[in-house]
């Protein structure tokens, strides 16, 4: 798979800045991002280590309403932590994300100038690398990146179509 690759499935910019920033654990550290971003901040059991629950996220996205631009730049800011935990940085356990990249969405007019493909195609490799281990017995990551790819270039997977005027789900 390649960066051209994820950014014809994904749609996302292969080019620009770089998706890196300070990882640290403290629950302190946490609370001040999530006040700053969300005026609101997880209690510790809507944590796990240095992740946030998604059930948290998905609550506070279904609570906000979106009166003002503020209000708008929170709910967008909510549903890409969702993406990010749910398919481009998703984990094993499908439950949480990481919220170090909440200080990359501080700026909310440069979002879209970091390479979240870039990111997405190493947090891949990364994953696949673990998985290859004899040990170990799940695989995590963006997945939907990796099922489109192979649905796209290795055809002898895809699933014979049984009408002739069907078209497959990937293909769209």
């Amino acid at each position: 798979m390649t960066l051209e690759d994820v950014a014809l499935i994904l749609g996302l910019p292969t080019n620009g800045l770089p998706v890196t920033g300070v990882t640290m654990s403290s629950h302190e550290a946490l609370e001040a991002e999530c006040l700053h971003h969300f005026r609101v901040a997880p209690r510790k059991s809507d944590c796990r280590g240095s992740c946030i629950k998604l059930t948290w996220l998905r609550n506070l996205k279904e609570r906000l309403q979106c009166v003002d631009e503020d209000s708008i730049q929170r709910y967008v800011k909510c549903h890409i932590m969702l993406l990010f935990g749910m398919i481009l940085f998703a984990d094993k356990s499908g439950a949480a994300v990481h919220w170090k990249f909440l200080p990359l969405l501080r700026d909310f007019s440069s979002i879209g100038q970091y390479s979240w493909g870039s990111a997405c195609l190493a947090h891949l490799y990364r994953s696949l690398c673990r998985t290859s281990r004899f040990d170990c017995k799940e695989i995590d990551g963006p997945l939907t990146l990796l099922l489109a790819w192979a649905w796209l270039r290795l055809p002898h997977l895809v699933p014979v179509p049984k009408e002739l005027h069907s078209f497959l789900l990937a293909n769209r």
